[in-house]
């Protein structure tokens, strides 16, 4: 049985780690670097770094502090924001990431998805997804629809049916934030989380809501994800990384310890 991961995201904003609830980036949360060092020395098993207002203000992520946080790390850096091109791919895995969070991207070009796995292998490009439940409607299924620009942007797209094309576009791996759960740390979207992970073959990081280790502990049971993605939680220091992961494995969930 593959180990679950337990997986921090810095959010990043002007040079700075920030959370807020439902993307409101209002509270900082410290240095990035000094975070992402941290984390490394606690044993997260990958960390996640989003430049959270490039694709909604139109410019390249912040390369420099990539290339800092990735000096910082000796495990797998993910990093996302404002990627629109193919050479946007190759750029941040040429500064150090290991792995490329394409977003907002896909939704405008998914061909981006095609070349780029093509090139450089499907482990190496995530499809994120933000993901707004929809108003429930007596006699039908629940549904989530896909917004971009750091969840500003509706699309109309039905997020359980466009994961399955970025899949067969390539993608790896699926991050699903849940739009609805982001920040509150009132738990994550089971039912998103488990409705995808039954209609793709690839590993799913749920993101959105961690508040406690128990939330974590749900979602990488009965919401199937093979990942968990937390931020407040571990930068405010609640609780710490081995903590979570002691947890997990006093609980029969197979962890990196």
């Amino acid at each position: 049985m593959l180990a679950k991961r337990i997986i921090p995201c810095l959010d990043v904003k002007n040079g700075r780690n920030v959370r807020g609830v439902r993307f409101s980036a209002d509270r900082d949360a410290g240095d990035p670097v000094e975070l992402a060092s941290r984390y490394d020395r606690e044993g997260a098993d990958e960390l996640v770094f989003y430049d959270i207002t490039a694709s909604s203000d139109g410019r390249a992520i912040v390369m420099d502090l990539v290339r800092q946080v990735s000096e910082q790390v000796f495990i797998p850096l993910t990093v996302g924001g404002g990627i629109r091109t193919f050479e946007d791919v190759r750029t941040i895995l040429k500064s150090g990431a290991d792995k490329v969070s394409i977003n907002s991207a896909h939704v405008h070009t998914p061909e981006i998805i095609n070349q780029s796995a093509e090139s450089f292998g499907s482990q190496c490009i995530v499809g994120a997804i933000d993901a707004l439940r929809r108003p429930e409607v007596e006699g039908q299924q629940p549904a989530w629809e896909i917004y971009i620009n750091g969840g500003r942007t509706a699309t109309g797209i039905d997020a359980l049916e466009w994961v399955e094309e970025l899949v067969d576009r390539g993608a790896g791996e699926l991050v699903l934030n849940s739009i609805d759960a982001d920040g509150t740390r009132q738990g994550y979207d089971l039912e998103l989380n488990r409705e995808v992970a039954q209609r793709v073959q690839v590993p799913i990081v749920a993101s959105g809501g961690a508040g406690t280790m128990d939330h974590i502990h749900e979602v990488l049971t009965s919401g199937q994800a093979s990942a968990a993605l937390a931020a407040s939680i571990f930068h405010f220091q609640q609780h710490s990384i081995p903590e979570v992961k002691d947890y997990l494995a006093q609980r029969g969930v197979v962890v990196r310890l």
